[in-house]
């Protein structure tokens, strides 16, 4: 029997910092949600060690004894976060299961990640970034409404009702709230007025998109002037939709669109690509995350089940699919 390591960070792990934002643990798990990994990994014939944080990782990786890593570890600080884990693993030759560090470095630089996505012809909102206020007098370029956002979080850290500005002052509030309570640039988009889908896509050589997931806000799939904020992720105001209310020629597009954005930035084993549809119906890429959250409360048992797997199958095909890059029998 093969045993799999398990990397993680935990939001009781998360110690909050004078001047933290309310939200800085955001993309940590909680106890419960490892504990049903583990348990679903198991249930696909493996032993689990649970191993915890890059700084755990580190204390123990001269005495690991596993076959594989499932990291699902986010990092404490910095852009390069959630390239602490994969980077040690690789020093120490032990393989893992997702993307590498530079993968998971690039994508959460949604500033980065946009400038791949525009190289190869990936339909993107148009955007500036800026460090200060003071930048914004000359280099913004675009109309309104925007929606600013801070340059390297998930989880929809830094969104809230404020984020989508639709004059120059509340645009200088917003730039002014990301840059000195998040302590990074803020990414400033044209806001896409639409729809919003997210497709989780799983494997390599060729990787497969799973069946579309549609935001549904207050009740509506047109969302309009809606979108995700942190707020809304741990409230009844969201649901997922699945399948998505979309036809045929529409699906097709959106799937083989976020199979291009996950082969573009070289995603292994996992990843989720998040779409905002315009009023005429075209799809632009927000962001792909290759550390999605695999909490039972998000979207892989929905897809897994309009496919007629379990959550536990899909966790398995995706350590099968990790496995196999390796060429780990």
């Amino acid at each position: 029997m093969k045993t799999v390591g398990l990397t993680y960070d935990l939001k009781t792990d998360y110690e909050f910092k004078a001047g933290d934002p309310p939200d800085a643990n955001a993309e940590f798990d909680h106890p419960t949600t490892i504990d049903v990994i583990a348990k679903a990994i198991e249930s696909q014939g493996f032993k689990v060690k649970k191993i915890g944080n890059a700084t755990r990782l580190l204390e123990k990786i001269e005495k690991l004894e596993v076959d594989i890593v499932f990291n699902i570890s986010e990092g404490t600080s910095g852009r390069n976060r959630e390239s602490q884990v994969p980077i040690i693993l690789e020093m120490a030759g032990i393989p893992f299961v997702g993307s590498d560090a530079l993968t998971l470095g690039l994508t959460l630089d949604k500033v980065m990640a946009k400038k791949i996505f525009i190289a190869d012809n990936i339909p993107t909102p148009k955007f500036s970034e800026v460090k200060s206020v003071e930048e914004l007098t000359s280099r913004n370029h675009y109309k309104f409404p925007l929606i600013v956002k801070p340059r390297f979080e998930g989880s929809s850290k830094g969104l809230s009702e404020s984020s989508r500005v639709e004059n120059a002052e509340d645009l200088r509030k917003q730039v002014e709230f990301i840059t000195t309570t998040y302590r990074q640039p803020a990414l400033i988009e044209e806001f896409i007025s639409g729809q919003e889908f997210t497709v989780a896509v799983i494997g390599n050589d060729p990787p497969e998109a799973l069946p579309i997931v549609q935001i549904k806000i207050d009740g509506k799939l047109k969302l309009n002037d809606k979108f995700y904020t942190f707020s809304r992720i741990t409230s009844d105001r969201l649901e997922y939709v699945c399948p998505a209310r979309v036809n045929h020629e529409l699906e097709k597009k959106i799937k083989d669109l976020a199979v291009k954005v996950y082969n573009s930035v070289e995603c292994c084993d996992f990843g989720r690509v998040d779409f905002r549809l315009d009023q005429e119906g075209n799809p632009y890429v927000l962001e792909i995350n290759p550390l999605p959250s695999l909490s039972t409360e998000d979207v892989f048992p929905m897809v897994a089940r309009e496919v007629g797997m379990t959550y536990e199958q899909v966790l398995g095909k995706i350590l099968s699919s990790a496995l196999k890059r390796n060429n780990i029998n």
